[in-house]
């Protein structure tokens, strides 16, 4: 009896220590968040901020349903349907992924142009905040709406890190983080030399995107190669499962069997190909 309560109150102080020993839910948490702060990041590099992440969860679902749905309805294959929902749940993350390219392939040639505006506000004579606030009306067409939103934001609170925080997460872009930071410490520490460094910084600018164009322009056959490559024997397959008998045969565990690991093949060497095609993408380092 004295070993049973000894055991008892062993188990009841274990219970008690246990949220401060082993704080699991804190970690789920806050892995949870890092991965919603990730799904905002993209789409707000994408041009889609506005698009709440829960709704692109939601668009995630049901594109997976849908594409499982339309692939039993034609084929009858339980492993096609599998695939099938696989690539509709993977669809709307790939679009976002392409449209994050595209807009940073596009705002290569922008940012040095923005730079220059500051570069010739500054010299005219004007504060730091108000030539920001001129790009609103002289700067590129794209980044006119982000900066009229600075603009805005600045006159109302006359703060300029935070203002210069929500233009960050706004344009949501690598190369426009390195020109705010630089404008953020020209402010914080001073000095007669930010016009010099922003101009150093366009024509390094103007040089990285010449030189990142042409090696895309050249490694462009092999990302269309691999793009080719994986969809060909996919269509191939659904060619065939749509008669009667090879439904049947990819019905039976061997087909099944060659599905799957015709999908494992596939997305791992179609992996393979854009590693080796394409460059890596900036990182966004002042977040």
């Amino acid at each position: 009896m004295t070993l049973v309560l000894g055991c008892l109150l062993g188990a009841g102080l274990l219970l008690l220590a246990s949220p401060i020993l082993w704080p699991a839910g804190t970690k789920a948490r806050s892995r949870g968040s890092t991965v919603l702060a990730g799904l905002r990041g993209q789409l707000a590099q994408a041009g889609l901020a506005s698009v709440p992440a829960g709704v692109f969860v939601a668009v995630v679902v049901l594109g997976s349903l849908a594409m499982a749905g339309l692939a039993q309805g034609i084929f009858a294959v339980s492993a096609l349907t599998v695939v099938a929902g696989i690539v509709g749940a993977a669809l709307p993350g790939l679009v976002v992924s392409w449209r994050v390219r595209g807009r940073r392939r596009a705002s290569r040639t922008v940012w040095p142009d923005v730079v220059d505006h500051l570069v010739s506000a500054l010299r005219s004579g004007l504060a730091l905040p108000d030539s920001v606030s001129s790009l609103a009306a002289s700067g590129p067409v794209p980044t006119r709406r982000a900066f009229a939103r600075f603009e805005r934001e600045y006159r109302a609170t006359g703060n300029f890190t935070y203002c210069l925080d929500e233009l960050k997460r706004g344009l949501a872009d690598p190369i426009a983080d390195r020109i705010l930071e630089t404008l953020r410490m020209a402010r914080e520490v001073g000095g007669s030399d930010v016009t010099l460094v922003l101009r150093n910084l366009a024509a390094w600018l103007r040089q990285d995107a010449a030189i990142r164009s042409e090696v895309e322009a050249r490694q462009s056959w092999v990302v269309n190669a691999a793009r080719l490559g994986v969809a060909a024997p996919w269509i191939v397959l659904a060619l065939l499962a749509s008669r009667p008998e090879a439904a049947f045969a990819y019905n039976t565990p061997a087909g099944i069997g060659v599905i799957i690991g015709g999908l494992i093949v596939s997305v791992i060497a179609y992996r393979v190909m854009i590693a080796l095609g394409r460059l890596p993408a900036e990182r966004r380092w002042f977040v």
